[in-house]
């Protein structure tokens, strides 16, 4: 499992497990340090797990309403704990990330990839709707960069 893949289902169990227990931010640092021992043994840099899941509870009411905008035949509170932070997670990415490092495509395939992993069988399809239609709605960034390097690539 790549590194940053690995991070990111680190993030994902931890805000998972906050949610589950109450949603107690004060618990959340906890939370991380001990689910980085358990799954991430040797895991030397830390730091993107609690840029990831402090950033989506720093931001939790915006990307909440995009959910709820997003999927409005599934209030929030029925969406499947592990659905909600599978999409809570890939939202901070795509809305609130830094391009440079993670592009809006990476981040929408790394969240459908938890969601097949941790989820039911139509958690994927479902963050994928989601995701998709948030990224439709931002005007597709980096789309037309994406579209210039492979006409590069093709003239090579």
């Amino acid at each position: 499992m790549a590194n940053r893949h690995l991070l990111r289902s680190i993030a994902m169990q931890s805000l998972y497990e906050w949610d589950f227990r109450g949603k107690d931010e004060k618990k959340i640092d906890e939370i991380i340090r001990h689910n980085v021992k358990e799954f991430g043994p040797g895991v030397e840099d830390e730091a993107f797990v609690f840029y990831l899941a402090q950033g989506v509870l720093k931001n939790r009411g915006k990307i909440d309403q995009l959910i709820e905008k997003c999927a409005p035949e599934w209030p929030l509170e029925q969406v499947t704990v592990t659905d909600r932070n599978v999409l809570r997670l890939g939202i901070f990415e795509l809305v609130f990330g830094n391009y440079e490092e993670v592009p809006p495509k990476v981040a929408i395939n790394e969240a459908i990839e938890l969601a097949k992993t941790y989820g039911g069988d139509s958690s994927g399809r479902f963050v994928n709707g989601v995701l998709g239609t948030i990224y439709r709605e931002m005007g597709e960034p980096m789309k037309n960069d994406e579209k210039e390097e492979k006409k590069s690539n093709d003239k090579k």
